[in-house]
């Protein structure tokens, strides 16, 4: 059974940095996608950012490009979420996900695997 576990939110200042952590247990991460999304009450959720374990890719939300990096650490199973110069509208809670994948998406629906979330506001 796949587990995800989420870590790394708080309350941030605008223009300030979070490493938002997502653990894996249960598989390794291997031939996976792995996607950030992030959920605000009364809207849809939003796909943030994801990665290919396969090849590295990378894709981001046009809202966090440039200031969000998406990482692995295989030794650790564990994906990162850096967010950098945050603003309040990169207020949410985040959640990561998994698919077993050769192709990473951002498209929610097709994720198999969810976290808890992490909650992360920014505010001054």
């Amino acid at each position: 059974q796949v587990q995800l576990v989420e870590s790394g939110g708080g309350l941030v200042q605008p223009g300030g940095s979070l490493r938002l952590s997502c653990a894996a247990s249960g598989v390794t991460l291997d031939y996976y996608s792995i996607g950030w999304f992030r959920q605000v009450p009364g809207k849809a959720r939003e796909g943030v950012s994801c990665i290919s374990t396969s090849d590295g890719k990378t894709y981001y939300a046009d809202s966090v490009k440039g200031r969000f990096t998406i990482s692995i650490d295989n030794a650790k199973n564990t994906v990162y979420l850096q967010l950098n110069s945050v603003k309040p509208e990169d207020t949410g809670l985040y959640r990561c996900a998994a698919v077993r994948s050769l192709v990473t998406t951002m498209t929610d629906h097709e994720y198999d695997y969810w976290g808890q979330g992490t909650q992360v506001t920014v505010s001054s």
